[in-house]
């Protein structure tokens, strides 16, 4: 769901002779990139700006399998917690799951890292294609694998676990609603798409905000190590978790999602009300990525230290409109 993304691009940025291209800093109208060593050249075509060469790479295809399994084995462990801790019927079931989804997205990290640089969520991957920390097409084939993936893994849940708990536990996918028996016949219980939807957005945000940008961020990385940045991602989306489904108390609402994939995959397996209020669960993170994006683009360019900006929105922007400029 996170990853070192700075490490990712560093390796995709350098060319066969060792020679990494960065841009210019010391004017923000410099239209040159320079090449460690005191060469310059153009900055870099519209279509390496969208990496479309990594559609025919091998290598990205490779890559996108660590994705594609790291999904499954999330979207299991994650449903297999949250139906596994309703179901034992402790006091404190969220504070209890909470914990294990920490625990569990840190050592998945870990795993998928050293593969394709731990995205294993849609939410990743388009923010760091956002930023530019890896390429739209690269970003893309990320997504389709993890989806895949999802849909993956909830049909191992659903083989593994009796028609009785996947109808009652909704094989633990997202839902904004549920319906349940009330004393006149079923209701509709749960949360209001709006309230659901700023929900997704603040919890998506939030995640990018106060622990994905470490990751990014390739001096915090560094002095933090991977084992810590991966620990704080998994802490602060458990947090979010454990927040999103107390603060509003209500019955029939799974919690902020946080990875479109994981709501995806069960809502293909189990369907019915999966899909009611679905694309919140899209929605929501899309827009945190482009608040987070734009928080990036504001602050001092000092306290944002990324490897390569090759593939930034703005600059991708400028080129499909026919500006020459490649330089945030």
């Amino acid at each position: 769901m996170a990853a070192n993304a700075g490490q990712l691009v560093k390796d995709e940025e350098s060319l066969s002779v060792g020679i990494k291209i960065q841009p210019l800093s010391s004017t923000p109208m410099a239209e040159h990139w320079r090449v460690d060593g005191g060469e310059r050249q153009t900055p870099p075509s519209l279509v390496e700006r969208l990496g479309f060469n990594e559609i025919f790479s091998l290598n990205v295809w490779r890559a996108s399998v660590g994705e594609l399994l790291g999904s499954a084995v999330l979207v299991f462990m994650i449903d297999t917690i949250v139906i596994s801790t309703i179901e034992s019927e402790t006091k404190m079931p969220n504070l209890i799951m909470s914990v294990l989804i920490a625990i569990t997205i840190t050592i998945l990290l870990l795993a998928v890292f050293p593969v394709s640089g731990g995205h294993i969520s849609p939410l990743i991957s388009f923010s760091a294609a956002l930023v530019g920390l890896i390429s739209i097409s690269r970003a893309t084939i990320y997504i389709l694998a993890q989806c895949l993936g999802a849909v993956l893994g909830a049909l191992a849940l659903k083989a593994v676990v009796s028609s009785t708990i996947e109808q009652s536990f909704s094989l633990g996918g997202c839902t904004l609603t549920v319906i349940a028996p009330g004393p006149n016949g079923p209701v509709t219980i749960g949360l209001e798409t709006s309230q659901a939807l700023w929900l997704e957005i603040i919890c998506s945000f939030v995640f990018l905000f106060a622990s994905i940008w470490m990751a990014y961020d390739h001096r915090q990385a560094k002095t933090l190590g991977l084992f810590k940045v991966f620990a704080i991602v998994g802490t602060v989306l458990g947090l979010l978790v454990f927040v999103s489904t107390t603060v509003t108390a209500k019955k029939g609402y799974a919690g902020a999602g946080m990875n479109p994939a994981r709501c995806l995959g069960p809502a293909i397996v189990r369907g019915g009300h999966l899909w009611n209020g679905h694309w919140v669960f899209w929605a929501g993170p899309a827009i945190a990525c482009a608040v987070f994006y734009l928080y990036t683009k504001i602050i001092p360019r000092q306290h944002f230290h990324a490897n390569g900006y090759k593939h930034d929105f703005f600059d991708v922007l400028k080129a499909l409109l026919g500006s020459n400029g490649g330089q945030r």
